[in-house]
């Protein structure tokens, strides 16, 4: 945080426009920021409506470019994605309008991807093993179990 240790609520105001029009942010994140800033309750529920009605946030736009971001970017199954935005306080409405983002022929060919590219880098030689390395691998990363074993079992072979 910056040394200053108040600020007018103009500047807060101004900092917050400049802070969502960056990047989006959900409503949590933005509160958080405020708190850090020392404002009080009052006037981080100002801010909040102004962020609001001008635009600034907005918590489904927020949730659906995340849903894509992390499933472009990182290859996060809906599992992730769906953990990651309830800890964000992201509403069941916006998060299931988060995975309408992603195309689930795009989702099958990424897993499909993922998980060969996994599969080539275990060195393991035991079956079991490298069954349960690529498991774990795709799990950690968000993808629904029946997906992941079908393409373990599919995979990895006697």
């Amino acid at each position: 945080m910056n040394s200053k240790s108040y600020y007018s609520f103009t500047e807060a105001l101004k900092r917050m426009e400049r802070y969502c029009a960056y990047q989006e942010r959900c409503h949590k994140e933005v509160q958080q920021k405020l708190r850090e800033m020392r404002m009080i309750p009052e006037a981080i529920d100002k801010i909040m409506v102004h962020l609001v009605q001008n635009n600034y946030l907005n918590e489904e736009r927020f949730a659906r470019s995340f849903a894509r971001g992390k499933f472009n970017v990182k290859k996060w199954g809906k599992k992730r994605i769906i953990n990651e935005l309830k800890q964000r306080d992201i509403s069941p409405y916006n998060i299931k309008s988060a995975l309408n983002e992603i195309d689930p022929q795009s989702y099958q060919e990424t897993l499909n991807h993922l998980a060969l590219k996994r599969v080539n880098e275990i060195k393991e030689t035991s079956l079991q093993k490298r069954r349960k390395k690529l498991a774990d691998y795709l799990l950690y990363r968000g993808w629904e179990s029946e997906l992941v074993y079908a393409k373990v079992m599919e995979l990895v072979k006697s």
